[in-house]
């Protein structure tokens, strides 16, 4: 347990007769103890969860009455894509970080896909990444940022750059990010456009490793221009102008939607929109 954002220890004795005191009030086994070790029950891992929900909601809860209070300490998680990170972030954290020095800020980059579960549980405070097409509405508040165009990309001096359209790519093997192929945004692009989507050549849940395969084979892929055209990025790959153009997303702030979001939080979305205006009105769509 955590009291004022410390730490309370307890004996193991004491833990012991807690969890017996727990399992008789419930009625039910929380723990199975063997000459191996103890496990949690499926019941003791909901009561877990639960607890752990309820630790951070109570900590959300001491950094806004804090804030409210006029002391902006605490501390802001935010999960990002790796545009986000390249582009938003840096200048984001100077601003935020020279104005509210106490406030502890921690940045996770990841697939907007664990975003989203990060931030339905609370673990995150701000999803950064593109808009989910199948998002519910009013499940979260969204802040929109900056377009994206996610342009095809192969190995530098693979033959499948002179490829003119989508259909000569329709049999090439493609790079998916996300769980599936079917969450993918290759399958995206090409519905869009009212093709069948390619096959999935391989399956990764990160940037990083979409630009290894892509870079190493003869794979195609789909990357934020920004990084596609980065000099670390465009010694290894290619742009393949396919006349459909590229598939346009748009980059947003997520926050769920409490009916009042610490002040920290309100802060650093401010901040956020001062990035996409400092790196310039009107991000090119194409």
């Amino acid at each position: 347990m955590r009291s004022a954002g410390k730490r309370i220890g307890i004996s193991q004795p004491a833990l012991t007769k807690l969890i017996r005191e727990l399992e008789r009030e419930l009625s039910t086994t929380l723990l199975v103890r063997s000459t191996t070790g103890v496990k949690p029950t499926t019941q003791g891992l909901v009561l877990y969860e639960r607890a752990l929900a309820a630790e951070r909601e109570l900590a959300q809860a001491v950094d806004q009455i804090r804030q409210l209070d006029g002391r902006m300490t605490g501390s802001i998680t935010i999960g990002a894509v790796p545009l986000a990170v390249m582009l938003l972030v840096p200048e984001t954290l100077r601003t935020f970080g020279r104005a509210f020095p106490e406030v502890q800020l921690r940045v996770s980059e990841e697939l907007y896909i664990a975003q989203l579960i990060r931030l339905r549980k609370g673990e995150v405070d701000i999803a950064l990444g593109p808009l989910p097409a199948d998002l519910p509405l009013g499940e979260f508040i969204v802040e929109p940022l900056m377009p994206i165009a996610m342009v095809v990309v192969v190995r530098r001096g693979n033959s499948l750059a002179r490829a003119r359209d989508l259909a000569e790519l329709g049999q090439a093997p493609w790079v998916y990010t996300g769980m599936t192929p079917e969450s993918g945004y290759a399958r995206t692009l090409y519905e869009r456009n009212g093709l069948p989507p390619p096959p999935a050549g391989a399956l990764v849940n990160s940037t990083l490793g979409l630009l290894s395969i892509v870079a190493s084979g003869n794979f195609v892929g789909l990357l934020p221009r920004q990084i596609a055209e980065h000099p670390l990025a465009a010694r290894f790959l290619d742009i393949v102008q396919v006349s459909e153009g590229p598939l346009m997303l748009e980059l947003v702030a997520l926050v769920r939607p409490e009916t009042n979001l610490k002040p920290s939080v309100r802060q650093f979305l401010a901040h956020l929109h001062r990035a996409v205006h400092h790196l310039g009105a009107g991000f090119p769509a194409g």
